[in-house]
């Protein structure tokens, strides 16, 4: 038994926040499967841009498509979605043996489309058709614009991370926009028990954002709070979510509903001061996902301080930590405005750097 095993048993899944073709082609995802106990894996466009822009793994497939004379942002969703197939095949026995809970893997829609409903949701009806795969999650930002497209593919069928939630106000509107797609998922004739979703609640960057700005007030009041907004944030989120899905709730829902779980996103902390599985032991608790890099799971594996749930009962405290936070003069409506129009700035630099690449090497 190991640390990733001990989260499990208190109700938190590990998937690996990576994914690439060297990890495939070597063996070490599935390495990584075995002696980890992984259950899944995510991407997002920086993951892509950093596993395509080094090594020799994609060559043969560039060939091919250069030869084909594909677009650069073609070639690069053939590439993905080989390697998101490779994955979720290799994945398929969690997913079997989970119930479609688990073994689940994710690739997210072009960035750039963040703020067009109608081009994320064809993109993401594409991008599940291409993959073909039932343990397939569509990764869909919850910005404004987007929220309407995660209710439209669920409605089709389509399992959905739902991505780049940093309020609790935000995740609301994302606990919505999943009870309406799958009811509508449920009139269009689909199985809403084989439909799973999660709701990506981002982490570390909460607290760098909230701990520069403590900084700046400067007060012991203030830098006493710093490594404090992530934790409680997730946790009132976490709180919200057992509301939101208790069992008269769900039974509210279409016959056989799952429940869309919170995830853990950005779970390698900022801070080396901060220890390194901060974001591990104190979000463990019941129908939950943690992805991690394979830093902090490693770091995970080494100290193996789980304890136990450390969410459940814990929204009164989160809310004073919230209370404190406003008393010392910081904005939280401003703190997370500007961390929504950062994750997507951050996805789409990312997506354009690897596309600007693509173009030089098809050239």
């Amino acid at each position: 038994m190991t640390a990733i095993d001990d989260l499990y048993n208190v109700g938190t899944s590990t998937w690996l926040d990576d994914l690439s073709r060297e990890r495939i082609a070597t063996g070490n995802l599935a390495e990584v499967k075995a002696s980890k106990s992984i259950v899944g894996v995510t991407t997002n466009p920086a993951i892509f841009a950093a596993a395509m822009s080094s090594g020799t793994h994609y060559d043969e497939q560039l060939a091919e498509l250069k030869a084909a004379g594909s677009a650069a942002d073609a070639a690069v969703y053939a590439m993905s979605v080989k390697d998101v197939q490779d994955a979720c095949d290799l994945f398929r026995d969690t997913f079997e043996a989970t119930g479609g809970k688990d073994g689940r893997v994710s690739i997210e829609v072009d960035p750039r489309y963040a703020a067009d409903e109608a081009k994320t949701i064809a993109q993401a009806k594409e991008l599940w058709n291409q993959v073909d795969r039932e343990n397939l999650m569509i990764k869909i930002p919850a910005t404004d614009e987007s929220l309407p497209a995660v209710t439209a593919a669920l409605a089709e069928g389509i399992s959905v991370n739902v991505t780049l939630i940093f309020s609790v106000e935000r995740y609301q509107q994302v606990i919505d926009a999943y009870k309406e797609g799958i009811r509508q998922a449920a009139a269009n004739g689909h199985d809403v028990s084989a439909i799973h979703s999660v709701a990506s609640f981002f982490v570390s960057r909460m607290d760098s954002e909230v701990d520069k700005r403590l900084e700046v007030i400067g007060t012991d009041e203030a830098l006493a709070l710093r490594g404090k907004a992530g934790i409680a944030n997730a946790r009132l989120a976490y709180a919200l979510f057992q509301k939101e899905f208790e069992a008269e709730l769900i039974d509210e829902l279409p016959n056989g509903a799952n429940k869309q779980r919170p995830l853990w996103a950005s779970t390698g902390v900022k801070n080396p001061e901060y220890p390194a599985t901060m974001y591990v032991t104190e979000l463990a608790g019941p129908d939950t996902v943690n992805t991690m890099p394979e830093k902090t799971l490693d770091a995970a594996l080494a100290d193996g301080g789980v304890h136990g749930d450390t969410l459940t009962g814990t929204e009164a405290v989160s809310r004073e930590v919230f209370a404190a936070l406003r008393e010392v003069g910081i904005d939280v409506e401003d703190v997370v405005a500007t961390l929504e129009r950062e994750g997507v700035e951050k996805f789409v630099d990312a997506w354009q750097e690897l596309l600007d690449s693509m173009k030089a090497k098809l050239a």
